[in-house]
């Protein structure tokens, strides 16, 4: 399956990166997603997306205000032409040197204009069941941040990458959340609560 381009680097650090792109590539790329940043031969940085951001500019505002209904052919003028890019901010969750996987911080963030790829069900199944679920709390350290939903988000769409292994590889993740969380009640039932919300329409996904 050939890799999806979702956006190109704008700026990044060792805990993260931001990507932007344009509203016509807006449609693969989700709350929650794991991607994919080469940065060279043989060196791939790993990230699940914890915000994507749309930004106004100044003919949004004009438009926003003016009286009257916006035409259809004004909206797609704005939404192709749009110079602002769509940024998602993603956290650094691991690596992948010379084939070997790694769930720490990487050693390089990527360059700025590397282009990102949405992660395959392949590459989302390989990566995720590399190890024990250490690459999950990158995600619990994240700042200003809803935890909870998005550690729901990435289960649910990690979950489906899984496909028939999917309740077993659940199961797993949710015992490595709750021992990492052990400590801290409060974030523990945020993050159980929303994982609760997403587990019915996981399970009518899989009957279909």
């Amino acid at each position: 399956m050939e890799a999806i381009e979702i956006g190109k680097l704008l700026r990044a650090g060792t805990a993260g990166f931001v990507v932007g792109c344009s509203v016509s590539q807006f449609n693969e790329p989700m709350f929650g997603s794991l991607v994919r940043a080469p940065v060279y031969d043989g060196y791939d940085v790993y990230g699940v997306i914890q915000d994507i951001h749309i930004d106004d500019d100044g003919l949004v505002r004009q438009l926003v205000t003016s009286a009257g209904q916006i035409s259809e052919e004004v909206l797609r003028d704005n939404r192709e032409r749009r110079i602002v890019p769509v940024e998602m901010t993603v956290v650094s969750v691991g690596y992948r040197r010379l084939g070997q996987i790694c769930h720490s911080l990487p050693p390089q963030p990527p360059l700025s204009l590397d282009r990102i790829f949405q992660c395959s069900d392949e590459e989302t199944n390989e990566f995720t069941n590399y190890g024990n679920y250490g690459y999950l709390r990158h995600i619990l350290r994240g700042q200003n941040t809803p935890i909870g939903e998005l550690v729901a988000a990435h289960l649910r769409l990690a979950a489906i990458a899984h496909g028939s292994q999917a309740e077993a590889w659940m199961g797993e993740a949710i015992r490595q959340l709750i021992n990492e969380l052990r400590d801290d009640y409060q974030a523990l039932m945020d993050v159980l609560n929303s994982i609760s919300e997403v587990l019915p329409s996981l399970n009518n996904g899989q009957e279909e």
